[in-house]
């Protein structure tokens, strides 16, 4: 089984790029699953529900999200009636949502997904160590191949998850810097891990928002408004190999395409 993990989809260029050439992507690397961190969606900040819907119907089975989570109202509503759309499990349990869903191929193999968030620099939620423990349990009966999302800021605690799940999840997978790291491993114990899968969405920015309002704020320490980019999309992303008897990961590789790249394999596959 081949699983593809999209890294954190940022504004209109990132989507606007799925829009023109997932379907290129999924014809190169052939997913049985795609899952994408979609909490960038709309416009570098949350999503609503056009835009879930509009992911959706590109052909990505499972969107996962982080901080940015609630930063648009109208997902209140739209994450209680869309299992598909993840939160950080760690959230209290009163919080609206769900952090683990199961999904399933064409050919009905269960998929499990788990979305956590890191604790250094972020939120102080419910500790995900623990917790993602509890997620596991509650999906292993369904499914040995479980991929986990750790939204995170520091390498250390995204480093310390892959270490503490090792030979309990098929793979751990960061998000949340928007810097794709070069440190795509399978672990001692089969689990596929990499400390941050990256952005996609505009490169030619500060992790996807407008250089001058970011080094306006570094320059002065004066508040600045942040408005997402839009140059240079690329596609970042992840593409886990599976057995699907033991849930372990047998191969990860990572990608990173401009739109010229993709271009290519558009013509090479035409």
């Amino acid at each position: 089984m081949n699983i593809l993990f999209i890294g954190d989809i940022m504004g209109r260029p990132g989507r606007t790029l799925l829009n023109r050439y997932l379907h290129v992507i999924s014809h190169e690397y052939k997913p049985d699953i795609i899952i994408a961190n979609a909490e960038n969606a709309a416009g570098g900040f949350g999503i609503t529900r056009d835009i879930g819907e509009e992911l959706l119907e590109l052909g990505i089975d499972v969107m996962t999200s982080g901080n940015h989570i609630w930063d648009k109202k109208e997902v209140l509503n739209y994450i209680e009636t869309e299992p598909r759309l993840l939160r950080p499990s760690n959230f209290p349990t009163n919080v609206p949502g769900r952090g683990t869903y199961a999904a399933r191929t064409s050919k009905g193999q269960a998929v499990g997904v788990i979305n956590a968030m890191g604790r250094i620099f972020m939120l102080p939620l419910d500790n995900p160590f623990v917790g993602v423990l509890e997620e596991i349990e509650k999906i292993r009966h369904q499914t040995r191949i479980i991929i986990v999302d750790f939204h995170a800021e520091a390498t250390s605690e995204k480093m310390a998850m892959g270490w503490h799940l090792d030979g309990k999840v098929t793979a751990v997978v960061g998000t949340h810097t928007h810097v794709q790291t070069a440190d795509e491993r399978i672990l001692p114990k089969g689990t596929a891990y990499i400390t941050d899968v990256g952005m996609t969405g505009p490169h030619d920015s500060i992790i996807g928002m407008e250089r001058d309002g970011v080094m306006s704020r570094f320059l002065t320490g004066m508040p600045s408004r942040f408005e997402a980019a839009t140059e240079n999309p690329r596609f970042h992303g992840v593409l886990i190999s599976v057995d699907e008897k033991t849930g372990h990961s047998t191969a990860i590789k990572r990608i990173s395409a401009s739109v010229n790249d993709l271009e290519e394999l558009n013509t090479k596959n035409s």
